[in-house]
């Protein structure tokens, strides 16, 4: 079990966690992974993420240390990304079972962030609703991408976000897939791409990324677009099903 040092006073508590991860908390995510608010014995509020065991090859690649589990590299990017100024939850802990040297389930639990919305509750949006949030995530990937930080899967849940008095707020999540170094405006673009909801959200969102990196506008707004269809083309075609109606 790997600790921030924070939160040593929880150690005994964490270490029992994958015995009593079924019976703690609500959960919020159930697929492939299992997703669970818990209340910890300090009364901190935690994000637990339980990781399945993965596929035969990359159980292997995992196992040996030739990559990073899923788990371990949302532990230990948080950090790259608050010494930048990016929110994400602060991390508390990242838990391994094996069973012959080889990697099972693995936790991930981290501080739950305050921001209580994200960008799926823009899959219905109504034109006029939601024109100041699309420029304001423009400007929040656009500052991650300035700052050397490309998610890799910036989709609704990704994005946490509130406002209030002094504007918008923004955090991102599920964190594990990430690139550290110059984003270029193809590759940047090409990240908008999961945006669910109206094309026109979309369009805004590039628009004010395209201006607060001084790209040229229309060609980013091109570049969004296209890996825009090309994304959602190739997802329903694997018999994916979405909350929106889509517009290509």
């Amino acid at each position: 079990m790997m600790i921030n040092k924070k939160y040593e006073h929880l150690s005994g508590w964490l270490k029992r966690l994958p015995e009593q991860f079924e019976q703690l908390g609500e959960v919020i995510y159930d697929k492939r992974n299992q997703l669970r608010v818990i209340s910890a014995p300090d009364g901190t509020l935690i994000n637990a993420k339980r990781y399945c065991v993965p596929h035969v090859v990359n159980r292997v690649v995992y196992s040996l240390g030739i990559r990073q589990p899923k788990g371990l590299r949302a532990f230990n990017y948080p950090n790259r990304l608050l010494e930048r100024g990016i929110e994400t939850p602060e991390p508390i802990a990242y838990i391994e079972e094996r069973r012959c040297g080889l990697l099972g389930l693995s936790y991930f639990v981290s501080v739950q962030s305050p921001l209580g919305h994200t960008l799926y509750e823009l899959s219905h949006a109504v034109e006029g609703s939601y024109e100041e949030l699309a420029e304001a995530v423009g400007r929040f990937v656009a500052m991650m991408h300035e700052r050397e930080v490309l998610h890799l899967d910036l989709s609704p849940g990704n994005i946490l976000w509130d406002k209030d008095e002094q504007g918008y707020h923004f955090a991102v999540v599920d964190i594990n897939r990430m690139r550290f170094g110059k984003v270029g405006m193809k590759q940047g673009c090409s990240t908008l791409c999961r945006l669910w909801g109206p094309k026109r959200l979309t369009e805004l969102v590039a628009r004010s990324y395209a201006q607060a990196r001084q790209f040229d506008v229309d060609e980013a707004l091109s570049l969004t677009m296209q890996a825009r269809t090309a994304y959602w083309q190739r997802y329903l075609h694997r018999g994916h099903t979405i909350d929106f109606t889509l517009e290509l």
